[in-house]
């Protein structure tokens, strides 16, 4: 019996299906994975299904980069890899995909695929804490309890951050987040700047993450860094920021703005802030594997790969209680 291939699409605006695609082999230097769970990205895949700012807009299309399967085949020239291996990998929310070996990497033993998941998640947020080159003691904000923001969060407490603050207008993500280890988890209204520079000893974080991706979002960061501080845009940013004054924002508080997108990394050779793609996820799915980064308090939804419409449409509606939601391939 020939096997047969899916893919979730976005077929238009807003329109979300599952479709038979092309089965794929494995080519020179790439492994055939066939899929056991991927993980959806809410920010990123929400703002190219709908179309919003700073997106393509061009349907139909493909999504997802968070993919954990085993090797069904492993093409010519491919070492150190077998079939049977678990392996994370960058493809995209489909049942079998053919991915570049030097871009897969080993699933640690023991480490539960759900988690692996998260593999990719965490090495974007990892990129932008990074750049950031806190120091042991420095106080650090985060602006949004999403999953990219809860992931940056647990990682600038392992890299010294002291103390950690979170700030989100839900309550609930805010709970995620105290739950999570956060220093303190702040609402995002008038009394913010005061509840964050009390938080971080009365002088404000020397570091804010923007992890919101709201453009309004942006103004606050700037406010709420101390003089001399760095503001790590890690969100993308959907929409024009307004209101900045950055003579008085930025520029008259010494700041220093750090753009913190995935794809600003070294292509091959990691330095010092500036590790590889490879690197950062290696590295994301160690931490997993180790206990070091949670995530399982963040799987909030599960869905069967055909119930990938649902998925999408709640994640289209923007439920905050939303957070890890994965698509399970061997249902």
């Amino acid at each position: 019996m020939s096997l047969q291939n899916h893919e979730v699409v976005f077929v238009e605006r807003g329109v979300v299906e599952v479709q038979g695609c092309e089965m794929p082999s494995a080519g020179k230097g790439e492994l055939l994975i066939r899929a056991v769970i991927s993980l959806l990205s809410p920010g990123t895949e929400r703002a190219f299904l709908l179309g919003l700012a700073n997106t393509s807009a061009r349907y139909p299309a493909g999504s997802g980069y968070s993919h954990v399967g085993e090797v069904v085949e492993v093409g010519e020239g491919v070492e150190g890899w077998a079939v049977g291996d678990r392996v994370a990998s960058r493809a995209r929310h489909r049942m079998y995909a053919s991915m570049p070996a030097e871009t897969c990497n080993h699933i640690p033993e023991g480490l539960a695929d759900e988690k692996a998941a998260f593999f990719r998640l965490g090495s974007i947020a990892m990129q932008a804490v990074r750049k950031a080159r806190i120091e042991l003691g420095e106080p650090v904000a985060v602006l949004g309890s999403g999953l990219i923001g809860l992931l940056a969060m647990q990682l600038a407490r392992l890299n010294g951050g002291l103390p950690v603050v979170i700030v989100d207008k839900d309550t609930r993500r805010l709970a995620f987040a105290a739950a999570l280890g956060a220093d303190a988890a702040l609402p995002a209204d008038e009394g913010v700047k005061g509840a964050a520079e009390e938080a971080c000893g009365g002088e404000g974080p020397a570091v804010v993450f923007e992890a919101t991706g709201h453009p309004e979002a942006v103004p606050t960061a700037f406010d709420l860094a101390r003089f001399g501080g760095r503001v790590v845009l890690l969100g993308s940013t959907r929409g024009e920021t307004e209101a900045v004054n950055f003579y008085r924002d930025v520029h008259k508080k010494g700041l220093t703005v750090l753009g913190a997108h995935e794809s600003a990394r070294p292509s091959h050779d990691s330095a010092p802030g500036w590790w590889t793609h490879k690197r950062d996820e290696e590295t994301a799915l160690r931490l997993l594997a180790g206990g070091r980064l949670a995530v399982e308090p963040l799987t909030t939804h599960s869905f069967a790969w055909r119930e990938a419409a649902s998925a999408y449409e709640m994640l289209a509606r923007w439920e905050p209680g939303m957070l890890g939601t994965l698509l399970r391939w061997q249902d």
